[in-house]
């Protein structure tokens, strides 16, 4: 059983606040006793074992606080503080962080803020999972990690492509790996000494994109005043990355395909032909044969791409690789934010296994981060995760209760959870699924969201 000190709860100002306290910890399942006054509150430190202190601060909030650490660390089994102020500051909440304060709630209260910080304080049930060493594949600052059968086929198709120069298409969705494919393909190849220049096709404006990869000569168009040598030229000698190369038009389509059949250029507003020898890697995560259908992609240039295709599995469909890319994560962040992380609870585990997702590697990637910049301990725990892991049960409405989702519905539940969750914020949103703000764009109107 929880045991709770409550201390200036019942003074003006706190607004019943140990009335309230009293109904919160027995829905919690604790026992709460009261304190008047400081001197009361010292005596009764010393009667016995204490979990948790709730202190109202008054009004020199800063010297309460640091008081009040300083008086807890002389107590048996140093309860824990939970710091109560009108209007707390960044300052005081920064400085609670530091010495280690269970949690600083303004007033008045909110019930869920209370209960969250008292799940914080109880011993903790939850088993912990060793993290399992992780040795992976270097490629520069990039990593290849997974064990599974699907990334075995990708490691072999890696190892077979590598040596020739042949052009190369990287499919999958985003936050998939295709970049850090794309590089392992470079580094093992004969271009291996030159230059890797990545360009993504849809972060920059299409008036613009012919210029970035072709270049342009001086007086090409308002605002050209020098020339420019464009990422086909930088990449002489070595690999050329297109990045989501669906997303550009097909006049420019067209145009890439000249300088893969040609091995030759032309910079906008120039004249003259210049040659490149460069090994082409594109990389998308659309169905590009559907998109020929559709008229928005060309066939011939596909053909010219996909001289090999390298197509990477979801990582909902590579098993225990979750718990290796977790586990190489968390060493990773934990060395950058200086922590000692040896561990991840069953039960944040468990949520990991069952989110959807959608942003597959990169998502992982930026939940673990912040997991391991919010951990307290050596042990990675559910309460790190994002608030919306612990949400996962809830179902789409107006469906039959235990039907399954299509991964369309999965996808728009998740991207609408999260939306909701930025309010409404895209570049936030898309920060936090991991893939690029137009790609969030795309998917909304897909989804109508």
């Amino acid at each position: 059983m929880l045991r709770m000190l409550a201390v200036g709860a019942e003074g003006s100002g706190s607004g019943g606040l140990l009335h309230s306290i009293r109904q919160w910890v027995g829905e919690g399942g604790a026992e709460i006793e009261a304190a008047a006054d400081l001197p009361r509150a010292v005596r009764q430190l010393g009667t016995g074992r204490w979990h948790v202190v709730v202190a109202v601060l008054g009004e020199h909030a800063d010297d309460d606080l640091a008081w009040w650490v300083d008086t807890l660390r002389g107590v048996t089994a140093a309860p824990r503080l939970i710091a109560v102020a009108h209007s707390p500051s960044m300052g005081l909440v920064l400085r609670a962080e530091k010495l280690g304060v269970l949690d600083v709630l303004s007033l008045p209260v909110r019930r869920e803020d209370f209960l969250r910080a008292l799940r914080r304080a109880r011993p903790i049930t939850e088993a912990a999972v060793t993290l399992p060493a992780v040795e992976p594949h270097a490629v520069g600052p990039y990593a290849l990690v997974g064990q599974s059968a699907a990334m075995l086929d990708v490691y072999k198709l890696i190892a077979r492509v590598a040596p020739s120069t042949a052009t190369v298409l990287v499919q999958g969705e985003s936050g998939t790996g295709k970049e850090v494919v794309a590089r392992a393909v470079h580094v093992n190849g004969p271009v291996s000494s030159g230059a890797f220049v990545a360009v993504n096709c849809a972060a920059i404006p299409e008036n613009l994109l012919e210029s970035e990869l072709f270049g342009h000569e001086k007086g090409a168009f308002t605002g050209a005043v020098m020339r420019k040598v464009g990422r086909f030229e930088q990449a002489g000698g070595g690999t050329l990355f297109l990045d989501e190369i669906a997303d550009m038009s097909l006049a420019l389509q067209a145009k890439i395909l000249r300088a893969v059949q040609e091995r030759e250029i032309e910079r906008v507003g120039g004249t003259d032909t210049i040659p490149v020898d460069v090994r082409l890697i594109a990389a998308t995560n659309r169905d590009l044969k559907e998109a020929i259908k559709q008229g928005r992609f060309r066939e011939d240039l596909y053909y010219r791409l996909a001289v090999v295709q390298i197509r990477l599995p979801r990582l909902g469909e590579r098993g225990d690789d979750l718990l290796l890319l977790t586990a190489y994560f968390v060493r990773q962040f934990a060395e950058r934010y200086g922590k000692q992380i040896h561990a991840i609870s069953d039960r944040a585990l468990e949520l990991l296994r069952n989110h959807a997702w959608v942003g597959n590697v990169r998502e992982l990637r930026n939940v673990i981060e912040r997991a391991v910049i919010v951990a307290t301990d050596d042990v990675l725990r559910a309460e790190h995760l994002p608030e919306e892991f612990r949400g996962e049960e809830a179902t789409l409405p107006d469906r039959p209760e235990g039907a399954l989702l299509t991964l369309a519905e999965v996808e728009a539940r998740h991207i609408t959870r999260v939306l909701t969750h930025t309010n409404g914020q895209i570049g936030a949103a898309a920060e936090i699924l991991g893939i690029h703000r137009n790609t969030l764009t795309r998917k909304m109107k897909e989804y109508g969201l």
